[in-house]
């Protein structure tokens, strides 16, 4: 969610129950903002916070004129010192998912072999070496995991130029409730892979420079998100049950929409087993 409005955003996803206390927030409202000039990002986003056994990870994204280019990532442990994350790979999405249990709070904290599956170990570490993960990378691939599968924006609200290159689109005024309301009007913000398979009989009603994205409609497993009106119905608030903690809001007609993740980085996997 946009740095700049971080407190209003804040108390509208807040429905679940998570959040930030006032001084975390008074906190982060000046450090994301210094941040923004420290790095000359074009924007900040306030991404979300997984909490560890001894600590938790406040994260960041800072952006540049194209959104869909790669984003820089930052963490911070206090809310104030930032530290920039390496751009993940994806040794490290496959390293990543062969851990389990919690984060420990600690980027230097080292996941040893014991705690991955032998045969997953021997296929990732080929070289003799007694694999060792650090935190820091799971962080990294654990972000990248949720951005893929649960991070989302309305449908018009950016734009792809015939370059290829994606912006905000100035002319978005919101979705209408009835339209807020359908997971059909929300986007993955993340390559398509659906997109690409659809037949060109299936793509002639799409419009090119809005509907470049893969829809929630077809996510799998079907009734993996939630849809609900909030704050007397003037908020609509989408939550993942796949990546529990992942909360979307969105005003109807206004430019008011942004997700944030409050949890422990962990997959729902019983998932399919739920619905």
């Amino acid at each position: 969610m946009e740095a700049a409005s971080l407190p209003a955003a804040l108390e509208l996803a807040a429905g679940g129950g998570a959040g930030l206390s006032p001084e975390k927030r008074a906190v982060l409202g000046a450090s994301l903002l210094l941040l923004q000039r420290d790095y000359r990002f074009e924007r900040v986003w306030f991404w979300g916070c997984i909490q560890g056994v001894r600590g938790a990870y406040y994260i960041a994204e800072g952006l540049g004129p194209d959104r869909a280019a790669p984003r820089s990532r930052l963490y911070s442990l206090n809310c104030v010192e930032w530290s920039l994350l390496p751009p993940a790979t994806e040794e490290m999405v496959a390293q990543a998912e062969q851990l389990k249990g919690r984060f420990q709070g600690d980027p230097s904290f080292e996941y040893e072999y014991t705690e991955i599956n032998a045969e997953d170990a021997e296929g990732l570490f080929e070289d003799g070496k007694e694999p060792m993960i650090k935190e820091e990378s799971r962080l990294v691939a654990t972000i990248e995991q949720i951005d893929r599968a649960v991070g989302i924006i309305p449908r018009g609200a950016f734009l792809k130029t015939p370059l290829g290159s994606v912006h905000e689109n100035r002319n978005f005024e919101g979705l209408s409730l009835t339209e807020a309301k359908k997971l059909s009007s929300y986007f993955h913000f993340t390559e398509p892979v659906n997109l690409k398979n659809k037949t060109l009989l299936e793509k002639a009603d799409l419009d090119p420079s809005t509907d470049f994205l893969d829809s929630l409609e077809h996510d799998i497993p079907q009734g993996s998100w939630t849809v609900q009106l909030e704050k007397g119905g003037t908020v609509v608030v989408l939550r993942s049950l796949l990546w529990l903690g992942l909360t979307f809001y969105h005003v109807p007609m206004t430019k008011q929409y942004g997700y944030v993740y409050f949890g422990t980085g962990e997959k729902n996997l019983d998932l399919p087993f739920m619905l």
